[in-house]
């Protein structure tokens, strides 16, 4: 007696409905506010003619290679500085996330340098510092080394040090800063002043409005997001911030989609305050983005006339005509905390789950392999041998599927890193990415459905599985079973499409 198709299409859209129920009831849920602005961030005064006069930078500049040691290795940096004679203000570079290569600061150390600053810039450490973990104070740390070995040069002003972070670099340096006062000043660049997760969850969901690709794509990512453990992702940045006496400038682009550079700069204003410090000059730049740069290419109007003029102005641009100048920001949403996701679908869980699948989808296919070539001896009915045949070419299409499926999921989240960053021609891409890993995760569920139909139907005209057929059979279809409650997690059966 064969199931019909009626039945099995019915039964399909049921399992499909509770699939899709599962990714609305269970937690975590996002989805950041509008974000209602300070009545001081919605209409900035420009920024003073003095701050972006022309800078001479035509200086000779003297460049050095050093190294110094440091906690597990030896740290490499390149300083310039200007040939006049005199001491002179100076300046570290602390690179943001990633392998923060020197080299990365060479257009801006070389006009600083001619300009009168010496800089010194200076490679990441790798010891201590990777993916999964990333200690804030031991970077800072190495940021004070550099400081200390600074304030040793007799063509420096020991008393005008400081220290330039970017990105990542915004939560190592008010570390630094507030532990030494050997620092003189903090230049901050794209400063996210918020944890981590936060910062990487409004990044996300502002590139994903830049690629105006579906809602869904969002739960997928920050229920994933949701599920990482690493601890430095919940980094409370306000307790250093707190603790900043020195100056500060601090530089955020327009279009920046990395950071939520409004409430960036509205924390750091609220972390100085509580310090007591008014020695601080926030400055929005017009159209630029990240790296202060427009869209990758030259730096903006006025940043780095801004930066110089302010560094050589020390002590008395300090105190700025203005807190905060420049074109108003429009930031959209929140930067909301992404919730940790419930037991069953952290990390762990998901590891677990995905190995669970591949187990089932390696032993059923060499379970069925096994079959074929013991043949009429393990499958001595006829009956087995009718019935069989169909269902092991189901069995190997479920896990050609389910392989497949795993593979596009990665390969989309590949596609929206890349684009995240060049967005030209993004939304058709974005589009076709997860259209392809929604079919294929309901082909998926009909091949579940239809393979169990299929089996109890068998079962029903006398089929007798031997042991082998057992484990093809509970492999392919239990491990195709976890592959649907985690994509069900993971939102691919929600609605609407």
């Amino acid at each position: 007696m064969r199931t019909g198709r009626g039945t099995v299409s019915v039964a399909a859209g049921l399992v499909l409905v509770a699939l899709a129920a599962v990714g609305y009831v269970l937690p975590p849920a996002f989805n950041p506010p509008p974000l209602q602005a300070d009545h001081t961030m919605q209409a900035l005064p420009p920024q003073p003619a003095n701050e972006l006069r022309p800078v001479v930078a035509v200086t000779p500049v003297h460049r050095e290679e050093i190294s110094l040691p440091a906690e597990g290795q030896t740290l490499f940096g390149t300083v310039r500085a200007p040939t006049t004679p005199g001491r002179h203000p100076a300046m570290v570079f602390v690179s943001g996330s990633g392998n923060g290569s020197r080299t990365e600061f060479t257009p801006q150390a070389e006009f600083l340098a001619k300009a009168g600053v010496v800089t010194l810039a200076f490679d990441k450490r790798t010891v201590g510092y990777n993916f999964r973990d990333r200690d804030f104070g031991l970077l800072a740390d190495d940021a004070l080394r550099m400081v200390e070995y600074m304030r040793t040069r007799p063509d420096v002003d020991p008393d005008r040090t400081g220290l330039w972070g970017v990105s990542e670099g915004g939560w190592v340096v008010p570390i630094a800063a507030a532990k030494s006062r050997d620092v003189g000043f903090a230049v901050l660049v794209s400063s996210p002043n918020v944890s981590p997760l936060r910062q990487v969850a409004w990044a996300l969901n502002e590139q994903l409005q830049r690629l105006r690709a579906p809602i869904g794509v969002r739960d997928l990512l920050t229920r994933a997001m949701g599920g990482v453990g690493f601890n430095f992702l919940r980094y409370d940045a306000m307790p250093a911030l707190r603790q900043i006496r020195q100056p500060v400038l601090a530089f955020y682009g327009t279009m920046d989609p990395s950071i939520p550079f409004v409430e960036s700069s509205q924390s750091l204003i609220t972390a100085l305050k509580a310090a007591g410090n008014d020695q601080y000059t926030i400055r929005f730049m017009d159209k630029a983005d990240h790296a202060m740069r427009i869209n990758g290419g030259p730096f903006a109007h006025g940043y780095l006339e801004t930066l110089a003029n302010w560094i050589i102005g020390l002590p008395g641009t300090a105190r700025p005509q203005l807190h905060v100048a420049g074109t108003t920001p429009v930031q959209r949403f929140e930067a909301s905390d992404v919730p940790a996701a419930p037991w069953y679908a952290g990390g762990t869980m998901l590891g677990l789950t995905i190995c669970l699948a591949a187990v089932g989808y390696v032993a059923g296919p060499v379970a069925a392999m096994v079959v074929r070539l013991r043949g009429r001896r393990q499958t001595p009915a006829d009956t087995n041998a009718r019935l069989w045949p169909p269902i092991r070419r189901r069995l190997r299409r479920m896990a050609w599927t389910g392989l497949g499926l795993l593979v596009s999921v990665l390969a989309f989240i590949t596609v929206l890193v890349l684009f995240s960053v060049n967005q030209a021609g993004a939304w058709p891409a974005v589009l076709a990415g997860w259209l392809v890993v929604r079919v294929l995760a309901v082909l998926m569920l009909v091949q579940e459905v239809t393979a169990v139909a299929a089996v109890v139907a068998g079962l029903r005209e006398g089929m007798r599985p031997s042991r082998w057929q057992h484990v093809a059979i509970a492999g392919v279809l239990g491990g195709t079973g976890l592959l649907l409650v985690a994509a069900a997690y993971y939102g691919l059966f929600a609605f609407p499409w």
